[in-house]
């Protein structure tokens, strides 16, 4: 099967990686509105978790059927972890606000 080219990663000489720009976009305005929707009241931050370790956990279960390798499925737990660990600051008790 041929790997789709816009969806490759590519590495510049120093080595860091090229991430899908489309996908960067994606997450960060799925993230945003995520935050927004909690800030207006139209999601709890305990749905808003609920719903992102849902998207974890189903990653980390088909993780290893579909095609992608080892080390993009790890970076994209990581991209999860971290939109977890940033909804965590809309928890009452981080901010001392109620939801």
């Amino acid at each position: 099967m041929a790997e789709d080219p816009a969806n490759t990663v590519r590495s510049d000489p120093d080595g860091r990686a090229d991430p899908d720009a489309h996908g960067q976009a994606a997450l960060l305005l799925v993230e945003s509105l995520i935050h927004g929707l909690i800030q207006k009241g139209t999601l709890s931050t305990e749905d808003a978790l609920e719903i992102a370790t849902g998207a974890l956990e189903v990653k980390e279960a088909i993780m290893d059927d579909v095609t992608e390798t080892r080390a993009t499925a790890q970076r994209s737990l990581q991209m999860i972890a971290r939109i977890i660990a940033s909804l965590e600051f809309d928890r009452p008790a981080a901010n001392g606000f109620r939801d």
